[in-house]
């Protein structure tokens, strides 16, 4: 109870004093200091280490998209070599090569557009907890730089391993809490691709370079179905030839001739819409995506 009275008597004192509004004005100012300098200091010696690992970062892995894109390009065009040739089991088990290297272009992708997050926040990372916004990105960085051979992500993770500590480092590697995107978890899944993949793969590479690959089995095989379903019902007549087979002829001269017809440079259909629609490209997770427009001609009364 005494402190009161005594700090009573100093700002009496003080207030009494000669020079009182010299010493008011003085300790306003330095209090107005210390608040400009706290705003206006220079971030932590890590906080530019991460700034600076972050660009070199976002540049190699652009780099490295690149260099695996035109990798692929190569390797494609050999894989449609190898369909030419007719080995086709040889070239199902080349092109989940691949497809991993695809995958990889997609993580290498991701991981970037997470360190320009990081980049854009950097105000947001140097606060003493983690941001909620910036968890899944630097989660999953730490989850997935030790997997590259990237190393400038690699130096980023160290950074992010400092700041936050061995414990959150450790609970992003192993995933406990469950905020590294499932996409990037998925991507380093190390697990076959599927066979609809491949032959999605194999199609698509067959058909932009021009060489023939088989159908899958079901499709063949519902072909097939759909023939014998178009006779004409007389099961019990085995002399006789189907439709089927009168038609196989003639159906396959007509196909030889499209094969070899020319078409056309320029179909003119009226005048061109200024909007132009550019399908999405194609991934890993959707080889042959498409633009789905709205059906036009309304609801079925």
């Amino acid at each position: 109870m005494s402190a009161v009275p005594a700090f009573d008597d100093l700002l009496d004192d003080l207030l009494g004093h000669p020079y009182s509004t010299h010493i008011i004005t003085t300790l306003l100012l330095v209090i107005v200091a210390a608040a400009v300098f706290r705003i206006m200091a220079p971030p932590s010696p890590l906080i530019s280490k991460l700034k600076t690992s972050l660009k070199l970062s976002i540049s190699r892995l652009r780099m490295v998209q690149q260099k695996e894109a035109a990798l692929a390009k190569v390797n494609r065009r050999q894989l449609a070599q190898i369909i030419e040739t007719g080995k086709f089991e040889s070239a199902r088990i080349r092109v989940e090569n691949i497809i991993r290297e695809d995958i990889n272009v997609e993580l290498l992708e991701i991981l970037e557009l997470y360190c320009e997050l990081l980049l854009a926040r950097i105000g947001l990372v140097e606060l003493k907890d983690v941001d909620p916004g910036l968890e899944e990105a630097i989660q999953s960085i730490i989850y997935a730089a030790p997997r590259t051979d990237v190393k400038e992500l690699q130096q980023v993770r160290l950074l992010l391993v400092e700041k936050y500590g061995k414990v959150y480092a450790q609970q992003a590697v192993d995933n406990t809490e469950g905020k590294v995107a499932e996409r990037v978890a998925k991507k380093l899944r190390v697990e076959p691709p599927g066979e609809e993949l491949v032959d999605l793969y194999l199609q698509e590479i067959a058909k932009a370079y021009h060489v023939y690959y088989p159908p899958p089995k079901g499709a063949g095989a519902d072909v097939a179905h759909d023939t014998n379903d178009g006779g004409d019902g007389d099961d019990d007549d085995n002399d006789q030839p189907g439709s089927g087979a009168l038609l196989e002829e003639p159906l396959a001269v007509a196909e030889e001739e499209l094969s070899h017809a020319t078409p056309p440079r320029k179909i003119n259909l009226g005048p061109k819409s200024p909007i132009a629609i550019a399908p999405a490209s194609p991934t890993t997770e959707n080889v042959r995506p498409q633009v789905k427009l709205p059906d036009r001609t309304g609801p079925k009364k």
